[in-house]
This record gives C-alpha cells, structure tokens and sequence, in this order.
C-alpha cells in the first residue's frame, strides 16, 4: 500500500477537525437523505481523481444503503436509469459546484441551480453545498498529501 506524503493536516491541527466535525454534523442535520450527501460526495470526489475520497464514498454510500448497481452508475448518472430526478439535481449541482473553473460564464448555471431549486430547499440545499464544499476540501487535501483509498486516519 501506498503511503500519504504526510499526516492529514486535518489531523495535524486538532483544531481543524473540531471545526469540520461541527459541519459535519450540521450538514446531516440539513433535512436531505443521506444517501443523497453520500452520492454528492462520491460524483466530487470522481470528479477530483481523489482515491481515498472514491474509497470512502463507496463505503460510506453502502453504510447508507446504496446499491453496487447505483455506485457503479454515479460517473455515468445522466445515461443511467438508477437515479431520481431530486438525486439528478443534487448530482448536477455537484457537477457545476466542482468544476468551476470549466465555465466562462456562471460557475454554476441558473437552469442547473434551479432544477436544485425545485427538489430541496434553502436549509437543504445549504446541507448539499457544504457537502460539496467540504469535499472538494478534502479531496485537495489529499490529492496534495497523496492519501491512499483506503487508508486510515489514527
């Protein structure tokens, strides 16, 4: 197995984590399922060509629920019949949210924000958003430090 090129800076700073938890914690308190955030978190962290992230969006979608014909399908959502039309939205929204530097115009388009718009509301889309967002933390975090899937945080 390969090994990271440090210790997660998360984990270097105990502060940090104190403070991700908090989020953490808020986010699923946010009223949208949890298989939801789980795909949320795996389409990011595809889409960043982080392998821990993958990893642990696997495992965690399946603590949730999710099936192996789901998980299989999330890189190919669009041509994939598996998905509800609210998880399409939070899947393009993700999408949008995560390549923003793939757009010259709006980092994330209105037909996208709105289609999220109509399934969830403000209090869930703020839980989709920080899902996205603390993803695509982490995914920076360890594409940079080279975090193995896999791997284990102690």
């Amino acid at each position: 197995m390969t090994t990271a090129r440090m210790k997660n800076p998360a984990l270097v700073l105990p502060d940090a984590m104190k403070g991700i938890q908090a989020i953490y914690k808020a986010m699923y308190q946010g009223g949208v399922s949890p298989q939801i955030l789980e795909l949320v978190h795996l389409r990011a962290s595809q889409i960043n060509g982080c392998s821990a992230c993958v990893f642990a969006g696997v495992e965690g979608a399946r603590k949730h629920g999710e099936t192996d014909e789901r998980l299989h399908a999330v890189a190919a959502w669009r041509e994939a019949p598996f998905f509800t039309d609210e998880e399409r939205a939070a899947l393009a929204l993700t999408e949008a949210a995560t390549r923003i530097a793939d757009r010259s115009g709006k980092a994330v388009p209105d037909d996208v924000w709105d289609e999220a718009a109509d399934h969830f509301n403000q209090e869930q889309l703020s839980a989709i958003i920080l899902m996205i967002s603390l993803t695509n933390f982490f995914n920076r975090i360890n594409t940079t430090i080279e975090e193995p899937a896999g791997a284990t945080w102690n």
